[in-house]
Formats: C-alpha cells, structure tokens, sequence
C-alpha cells in the first residue's frame, strides 16, 4: 500500500492499542476556556466509552490533546470516534463564536502500540503533557488529564514504573 504523501498515514482498521495525537486547525486556541476545555474532555471521555475504546491516559490543552486507549472486540473504529468527536466539538465552538462552517480540527496522528516499553513511554508522555507545555507544574493540577485519576486508581508500583519512563528520545508530533 502507498501512503498519501501529504497527510498522516491512517492504518486504523486493526484493534489494539493506540496513541492518538489531534490538532486543532492552524494550531487556533478553540477550547481557551474553561467550559470549552471541559466540553472536550467530557465528550472525549464519553465518547471513548460510547465506542467501545479504553482509556489509558488522556491530556486535553486548548489547541491538540493526546489520549492513549485501546479497542475492544467490539468497539467501532477509531476513525468513527474521533469523527463524532470532531464534528460535536466543533459545532459546538462554532455556535459559541458565532464562526459556523469555520474548520476546528486539522489533523491526526496515530501509532499502534505493540511494543510495552513502547506504550509505558507513551502513557508517561501523556500523562506529563500539561506540565511539558507549561500549564501547570504538577500533571495531577491539571484537571483536563488523566493524571489525577492515574495516581489515585493504578497500583503504586506500576505508577513508579511509568514515571521512570524516559520520553525525550520519543518521536512525537507536539509542537504546540
């Protein structure tokens, strides 16, 4: 297969894992606020539920977010969620602005997590995301992520362990 030369390659019809990276359209700052930002989180986390993906690990910020979640056997595909979630976070910043028919979201990136030290990175990535982008200085401060809930709900060993992850050597799409 060739992959389109100008856009993410999308290889989306397997189950599994995945990470999940979406930008906002020229990198704009819709969910600025704190009812849009909670919008978004709420409507990702339930939508996720809704097709069938479980979370592992989310941060939501005012122009991308990253999550992490894997599929079950009978979730929808991930293309099917994140459309659903696109087109009701953007109407939904649209009718606040008064911009209808105005594009919110750009583009996606998403990898197959195959490899555990591979997915124990990512985890540790989007887990400190808010705090790589300045918003706060500790993860679990930042109610938009899944940081909080991480150190609370997951066993202390396997929490030391994601934390101890390095991530700077990771190929990521985050120049926000």
């Amino acid at each position: 297969m060739t992959d389109w030369p100008h856009a993410p390659p999308h290889r989306l019809l397997l189950p599994g894992t995945y990470m999940v990276t979406c930008s906002t359209y020229k990198k704009e700052h819709h969910f600025k606020s704190t009812e849009r930002l909670q919008f978004l989180h709420d409507n990702l986390l339930r939508l996720a539920k809704d097709h069938k993906w479980k979370l592992s690990a989310w941060a939501v910020m005012s122009n991308h977010y990253h999550f992490i979640a894997q599929s079950d056997e009978k979730a929808t595909t991930l293309s099917a969620f994140l459309s659903q979630l696109h087109v009701l976070t953007a109407r939904h910043v649209n009718e606040l602005d008064q911009a209808l028919n105005r594009q919110v979201w750009f583009q996606f990136w998403e990898s197959r997590l195959t490899f555990q030290y591979s997915y124990l990175a990512r985890l540790n990535y989007v887990i400190q995301n808010p705090v790589k982008h300045k918003l706060v200085t500790v993860a679990a401060d930042y109610p938009w992520c899944s940081a909080s809930w991480f150190e609370t709900n997951v066993p202390k060993a396997f929490r030391e362990t994601v934390y101890n992850f390095k991530t700077d050597k990771l190929n990521l799409e985050d120049d926000f």
